[in-house]
Formats: structure tokens, sequence, C-alpha cells
């Protein structure tokens, strides 16, 4: 089974995600870390198939060292954004998540889980929430974050958009422990 949620900077997919997928068991997909690995990294787009992203343990692993915290900064999530918008790393990202996903169960987050990377994906939850709420959980101003939502939504490679079977819930005043809850009652059997 693969749950997929997807969702704007700030929404609480990371969050989210992991905390729907230790409660099922299920292994985590955090797309959004293999992005900002690449920005972290600096390499040319052409280099990103041979970067080893390691996110099967505690933490993530770039190429063997922890960059756990390094890919988690305002800076990196920016850069990332941008290279986002980039086919070949985008190309390169998405078959490194199938492959990932191909087999077992999985919670996948990301802004293009349910669109592009696993359209078939049996249930798919879009995450939202006001902008001012979201900007602060990311230490960004509303200007920061509505720049890099404009980006997320407008690249012409896999643009940020919620899945038409999408289920959207807002994240503004909910609890992680609510929200999990709900996209738990929501899996399918």
């Amino acid at each position: 089974m693969l749950i997929a949620i997807d969702g704007p900077a700030g929404a609480g997919k990371s969050t989210v995600a992991r905390a729907v997928a230790r409660r099922l068991g299920f292994s985590f997909l955090d797309s959004g870390a293999m992005y900002r690995c690449v920005a972290l990294a600096g390499v040319d787009p052409e280099g990103v198939p041979a970067l080893e992203i390691d996110l099967t343990g505690d933490g993530v692993r770039l190429d063997g060292r922890d960059v756990s915290e390094a890919i988690r900064t305002p800076e990196i999530g920016q850069a990332a954004s941008r290279l986002a918008a980039d086919p070949r790393v985008r190309v390169a990202l998405v078959a490194k998540q199938r492959a990932l996903i191909a087999h077992g169960d999985w919670v996948a987050e990301g802004r293009d889980i349910g669109t592009v990377v696993a359209p078939g994906a049996e249930l798919k939850v879009w995450l939202t929430g006001d902008e001012t709420e979201r900007a602060a959980r990311r230490g960004v101003s509303v200007a920061e974050l509505r720049e890099r939502d404009r980006r997320d939504a407008d690249r012409e490679h896999s643009p940020m958009r919620a899945a038409a079977d999408a289920v959207e819930l807002d994240t503004t005043d909910a609890g992680v422990d609510e929200v999990v809850a709900r996209v738990v009652a929501l899996v399918p059997g």
C-alpha cells in the first residue's frame, strides 16, 4: 500500500507522514530531503543520479555522511526549491523515489507524489494551511513562503498541485496527533 501526502511548504507533510508511517508500521519516504540533499551537495544536475541518498535509517545520509540537520536550513530549502524546477534533477529523483516505493508499504510525502511519482497511490492526501502559520513553521517571511509556493506551483516539470482525487486537510489549527488520526482513518481496508 502507498499513501501519498502532498502539499506546500510548512503544511506539516514530513511531520504528519513520518507519524502516519510509524503508526501504521510503514516505511517513510521524505522526498523533500532528497531535493535538499541535492542542494547541499552542490552538484551539477547531471551528477544527481550518482548521489547516494539513504533515507532508510534514523536521519538522512548523503554519500555516507549524516546530513539530517544540515539539509533543514531555510537556505537549503530555498535552494532545493530552485533545483526542483530543473527537469534533469526531477527525472533523476523521481526515478530514485519510484525505486524505493516499488515494494512494501509506504507513506511518501512531497509536492508531486500523488500526481507524478505515484499517481496510483491507494490514498492521496493534500495538506494545506494558513500562509502566516506555514511561514512561522518554516521560519521564513510570508513573502518568502509565497515565492516558494509560486515557484513550486509554476515550474514546468512536475508542478506542485493537489491530485484530483486527494483528500484535502487543513492543518492550521489542528495538532499533529489530530491530523495523523484523520489520515489514518482514511486508509482503505
